[in-house]
């Protein structure tokens, strides 16, 4: 396999956000949820042209992740007005106007992953005994989440695998995907659109899939034997 076939990614170096509470984003994560502090960047002057100073600041996740915060040192947040009075809507980077749904708004998340149930209890533990407590724990596909607020608004999850995703699941997974491009490409909008050009899908490959294939060089977390191709055939 070259280089140009091999999948290079290797998981998630950091994410970052900003905040315009510093000292509750480090109580939260560090003193909370007992992610370590591992880095840290004080810039003085960067960026372009009234660019203001800050600090960059990382925690470890764990499995060599990372989650990163910026702090601009006298940057107001531009919806204070609306946090002050407590019509925000949204977190410290975005603020939707009312009529935009929650469902919309809370889309936006960050998921960590956790080994086991009781990895998860000592979670939702953490949480509940702090002044960010659990908002939900529910059971969805193959897996089981817990979500709570962290103090900039930005909903964050912790889950673990209920079971390994199959080869079969990953091939659906693709269909699937595959039928939403093609189903914005030509126009269409609804879900029975998805599920029509989907099962199209089926039909034009189910004679390419076969039983056995060569095991992938890389498989995502969490799937244990998944042999599928680039297209997503088994």
């Amino acid at each position: 396999m070259t280089l140009h076939d091999t999948h290079l990614a290797r998981g998630v170096d950091h994410a970052a956000f900003p905040t315009f509470d510093p000292a509750g984003t480090v109580r939260f994560y560090r003193d909370v949820l007992r992610f370590p502090v591992v880095h840290s960047i004080c810039a003085a002057g960067w960026g372009p042209e009234k660019h203001p100073d800050f600090i960059h600041f990382f925690f470890d996740i764990g499995n060599d992740d990372r989650l990163a915060f910026f702090y601009y040192f006298g940057f107001e947040s531009p919806h204070a007005a609306q946090q002050a009075a407590g019509v925000a809507h949204g977190d410290a980077y975005a603020n939707f106007d009312p009529a935009v749904p929650s469902f919309f708004v809370g889309s936006r998340h960050l998921a960590i992953h956790v080994d086991s149930k009781e990895a998860l209890d000592e979670m939702q533990r953490r949480l509940d005994e702090s002044s960010w407590p659990t908002d939900m724990r529910v059971q969805h596909e193959t897996i089981e989440s817990i979500y709570t607020t962290d103090p900039n608004g930005y909903i964050v999850e912790f889950t673990r695998a209920l079971r390994p995703v199959t080869p079969e699941e990953d091939v659906d997974a693709n269909l699937t995907i595959d039928a939403l491009v093609d189903m914005i490409d030509s126009g269409a909008d609804s879900f029975d659109a998805l599920l029509q050009r989907k099962a199209e899908l089926i039909i034009e490959r189910a004679d390419d899939w076969t039983l056995e294939a060569p095991e992938p060089e890389f498989a995502p977390r969490g799937v244990e034997g998944a042999t599928h191709d680039s297209a997503g055939r088994l």
